[in-house]
């Protein structure tokens, strides 16, 4: 039946229902075009109405995201924008409420904010671009800079240790936890979709490229003559190999220490059977935060979901709190409550 036919039977929506009639405005090169136009094509899969959609951001280049999605949108205050989601999501837990985000200012002033929406588990799907530097400022170091990085806040390098984006997320138990690359469209799509699916607060980094201010942050991992040896693709319930031929692998040691060792029957090879097997719902968050500090050059880099586990959404626990609250003592009165307990009159001067 068509919708001429039946009114009430919406169209389908397409990737250009969900691009606003404003023109991007970063750098050229900037790898936020790619994120933008992932989540734009992701986004009609759903089967959500673009009106129960809401994308929130702080402040950054990658803030300017609500601008571009013809969605309900907020652009808040720097690194409050959890703040803002939260408070969206327990009002009206029937929007889709997206926050896009960066290093700066989801690890710096926002940090705080930030890890509690990943303890609470808040329905807010966050989406942190990493480019390892402040963007909009005009290149200085970020809570994610390397050890060493020369910016113009720091001309003889950096001296503090970085944060792991998602050690930290996975520290404060967030129950979905992922990265991927501006780079890899198929890639960064799957893990989008994933992120769309999660019931409760997902947190997925993108390695993003700031071609101005820190071109080729990643050109370690990401170069295609090296990738293969670098980048460890993380598939569930698939054992931990990586390399061109798949002959490279992770084999949990003592201690519960990742070792990289050569996969094959052949002197100094270790078989398959001894290779880690990757379990993305391990309820405990050590495995997910052992891969999470796995780093070049020591380890490949780990890219898809560490971890993905099911615990009731912060928004359920309220909404199930409330109404049990107001079946026993009836639904409050602001009125009555401001004038119960002790209370005065000032009288005004005869």
């Amino acid at each position: 039946m068509s919708t001429t036919e039946n009114p009430q039977v919406k169209p389908a929506l397409s990737r250009k229902d969900f691009v606003s009639n404003q023109e991007p405005r970063w750098c050229p090169g900037c790898g936020d075009y790619s994120i933008l136009a992932q989540v734009q094509k992701v986004m009609p899969e759903f089967g959500i109405p673009k009106e129960k959609i809401v994308f929130v951001s702080g402040i950054g280049c990658s803030s300017r995201f609500p601008y571009y999605m013809n969605t309900y949108g907020f652009h808040t205050i720097h690194g409050r924008a959890p703040t803002i989601a939260t408070g969206i999501r327990l009002a009206r837990p029937d929007l889709t409420v997206w926050l896009a985000t960066g290093d700066g200012d989801a690890l710096a002033i926002g940090g705080n904010h930030l890890i509690h929406a990943l303890r609470r588990n808040i329905g807010v799907k966050i989406v942190l671009f990493n480019n390892r530097i402040y963007g909009l400022t005009k290149g200085q170091y970020s809570p994610t800079s390397e050890m060493g990085k020369k910016t113009k806040s720091t001309p003889s390098g950096s001296l503090d240790h970085p944060f792991s984006t998602l050690s930290l997320a996975i520290g404060a138990e967030g129950s979905f936890v992922a990265r991927s690359f501006d780079t890899e469209i198929q890639h960064l799509q799957a893990m989008l979709k994933r992120v769309g699916e999660h019931k409760g607060t997902t947190l997925l980094e993108i390695y993003q490229n700031c071609p101005v201010f820190n071109d080729d942050a990643f050109v370690h991992i990401t170069d295609k003559t090296h990738k293969a040896d670098r980048v460890l693709y993380l598939e569930h319930g698939k054992p931990l190999l990586f390399g061109k031929n798949k002959d490279k692998g992770i084999r949990i040691g003592k201690n519960f220490v990742p070792e990289v060792v050569d996969v094959g029957d052949g002197a100094g090879q270790v078989p398959l059977s001894e290779i880690a097997v990757h379990d993305e719902t391990i309820e405990n968050p050590s495995y997910a935060f052992m891969l999470s500090r796995m780093e070049w050059p020591n380890y490949p880099v780990p890219v898809g979901v560490l971890r993905n586990v099911s615990r009731a959404p912060y928004e359920d626990l309220v909404t199930a709190q409330r109404e049990q609250m107001q079946a026993s003592r009836g639904k409050g009165d602001v009125a009555k409550l401001l004038r119960s307990g002790e209370t005065w009159v000032i009288q005004p001067d005869n």
